[in-house]
């Protein structure tokens, strides 16, 4: 095990002070320029092939200055400091000048691991021991103590096994001597690893979650005697440490205290790393955010098994099983990050309850959000809850779909993305916003009761096109004036599968604004667009332009302005967005005309299909195939070939 843990770092800067060189004659014994060592040689273990470097720079006052010797201790992982067993002398220099000295080189927070190294012991009987053991209580960044013989190579490969270890499995950052309790930011490291491997959210981690623990920490299961004597340990030193037969939190902590204080803090470095942790206890960048490729004009999604973990992830703590996840919940949720990803303009993007909390279907809408529009900070997202781990993936990179290039859709003429992008553009106070909150089942009512310092310029959901539930992303285009200019327009305001055209029907002049971004950016794109007739409830006027609406419409081969108003007793109606919707996932078939006027072909298609005439003869052929059919299946009933069920 820490023969492969060599494997995470190339070299090793060791730093080794004798201080005898200048007393002794044996000073440069054992000591090399360049020592090389195979983790095999230094562990005692087998099974890789990986070379483990050790710089060793040995310091002697006579031939190096203190400017040299101020780099090396800066470039330190580890600093053995070399003293004579049988000189009293060079065991007092020890805490008279070389440990401060080194200190005053550190910064208080990134001080390297120290290690004493009595050498000489070939030549006394007696150990230096007793003299050393009040040094190391004193100052905590001394690892350990060795004492060796240069001469006839006694200790000299545990010597540099535990400099090895001190840089690999330092305890610094875990554990305070003085106060022998973890670190708190340890102890905040545990608990979300605690938090992710608590499946079922109860607090505990019963067998099959310990078991699961182990195999990923370990890639080996633990036997249920094993089980058991771990937590015999636990209930032996702390009575709230084991519950219904499962760990608790205090107990999976007080767990690796006990590694740490009896020497295994290697254990929870492994348990560490392989929840992504660094040496200075923060998440890797390369956990947080692996290598994702996405092309250019193809879009990212979650995908089936990833809405399977956050599926499993809503039910996990959605404590009363609502549905809804109250503040609560959602905090609770959330505990294993830094910081709370989500703020209060959510709940104004996605579905609520009528408590205002997010719905299961507006708890996957968000995520699929974050997908949409920002993918690495989803996957940084999918990494502080563990996705990697619970779904035993090699990274959150499995959960993202990356779709294939738009104009490839155009040319086979479908697609398999699920979720589509609408712009929504129009002059301001035309009612852009409350499309997109109608969009959420919000009336005008419940709209009038969201805080504007909570509003959002997104809204999600699910519409149904022909049986098959997609994710419609409306985003509503913020314009500085009403006078439309080159500038107002961004590409990314720009970038959209459908263009919905708002103006308010009660404004004499709100109809030329969009006529004019028509004109200007989708005349001539493969955009398919829609205009919108807000505000239909109240009194239409005549629009101040050189056409009218619905010319315009027929000009530009558009279906006719959409009359639609959000001020409804009821929830207001979702057809509009399936029609955005199936206008997005098929611009290139022009079914654009998803209303009555009976002259476009799917409006034909549509009566055709809804016609008396072809349901009279759907009667017909299905009244003819079971008159055909009846005479043989009465002869297999006689026959007794066909079983009759209760």
């Amino acid at each position: 095990g820490l023969s492969q843990r060599c494997l995470c770092y190339q070299s090793v800067h060791l730093c080794l002070f004798p201080l005898y060189s200048l007393a002794g004659s044996r000073a440069a014994e054992g000591t090399q320029a360049v020592s090389i060592y195979s983790p095999a040689q230094i562990c005692g273990c087998r099974g890789t092939a990986a070379l483990f470097l050790l710089l060793s720079c040995c310091f002697a006052e006579a031939e190096q200055s203190d400017e040299q010797l101020y780099q090396e201790i800066s470039k330190a992982n580890v600093i053995c400091i070399v003293y004579s067993v049988n000189n009293k002398n060079s065991i007092e220099q020890v805490t008279s000048r070389w440990i401060p000295l080194i200190n005053d080189r550190m910064d208080k927070d990134s001080r390297v691991p120290l290690i004493l190294v009595g050498n000489k012991s070939d030549l006394v009987e007696h150990s230096s021991m007793e003299t050393i053991l009040p040094i190391m209580n004193q100052y905590t960044e001394i690892e350990t103590c060795v004492e060796c013989s240069a001469k006839n190579l006694k200790n000299i490969s545990e010597l540099f096994y535990y400099a090895q270890k001190a840089v690999l499995h330092p305890t610094g950052p875990l554990y305070c001597p003085e106060e022998k309790e973890m670190k708190p930011a340890c102890v905040k490291a545990l608990t979300r690893i605690f938090k992710v491997t608590d499946l079922d959210n109860d607090g505990i981690l019963n067998d099959a979650e310990l078991n699961f623990f182990q195999r990923t920490c370990f890639n080996t299961p633990l036997a249920p005697q094993a089980l058991e004597d771990v937590k015999n340990v636990v209930r032996k030193n702390m009575s709230d440490g084991v519950h219904d037969n499962g760990l608790t939190l205090k107990g999976f902590l007080f767990l690796h205290t006990l590694f740490i204080q009896r020497g295994r803090h290697e254990t929870t470095w492994t348990v560490l790393r392989r929840f992504g942790y660094d040496d200075d206890l923060e998440l890797t960048q390369d956990y947080l955010f692996p290598p994702l490729k996405i092309p250019p004009d193809c879009t990212t999604e979650l995908n089936h098994n990833a809405y399977l973990f956050l599926q499993s992830l809503f039910d996990k703590h959605d404590q009363d099983r609502d549905c809804a996840l109250s503040p609560d919940e959602l905090k609770d949720l959330f505990k294993v990050f830094p910081y709370m990803p989500w703020g209060p303009d959510v709940n104004n993007t996605v579905c609520t309850n009528d408590h205002g909390w997010i719905t299961y279907q507006g708890y996957l809408s968000q995520w699929t959000l974050t997908t949409y529009l920002d993918v690495q900070r989803c996957l940084e997202y999918l990494g502080y809850l563990g996705y990697s781990i619970i779904s035993e993936q090699e990274s959150q990179a499995a959960a993202i779909t990356v779709t294939r290039d738009k104009k490839i859709d155009l040319q086979k003429k479908q697609t398999q993305r699920n979720v589509f992008r609408c712009n929504v553009i129009g002059m301001k106070g035309c009612g852009k916003s409350g499309f997109l909150q109608a969009f959420l089942g919000r009336n005008l009512m419940r709209q009038r009761q969201l805080r504007e310092d909570h509003r959002s310029f997104y809204a999600i959901s699910t519409t149904y096109v022909y049986g098959q539930e997609k994710y419609l992303l409306l985003h509503e285009v913020f314009t500085e004036s009403e006078l439309l200019s080159e500038a107002d327009l961004s590409d990314a305001d720009l970038a959209c599968d459908v263009v919905c055209l708002v103006y308010d029907s009660s404004n004499t002049r709100s109809f030329e604004f969009c006529a004019k971004v028509f004109k200007q950016h989708f005349m001539d794109s493969k955009t398919p667009c829609m205009i919108v007739a807000a505000k239909s409830d109240l009194h239409e006027v005549k629009q101040q332009c050189s056409v009218s609406p619905l010319d315009f419409c027929r000009k530009h081969k558009m279906p006719p302005p959409q009359a639609f108003t959000c001020n409804t007793l009821e929830i207001p109606s979702k057809d509009i967005y399936t029609k955005l919707t199936t206008m997005a996932m098929y611009p290139h078939a022009r079914l654009r005309c998803m209303c009555a006027c009976n002259r476009c072909t799917f409006c034909l298609c549509q009566n055709l299909l809804n016609s008396d005439l072809l349901q009279s003869v759907k009667t017909k052929l299905y009244t003819a195939v079971l008159h055909r059919s009846l005479p043989s299946l009465r002869r297999s009933l006689s026959r007794g070939l066909v079983s009759r069920h209760p």
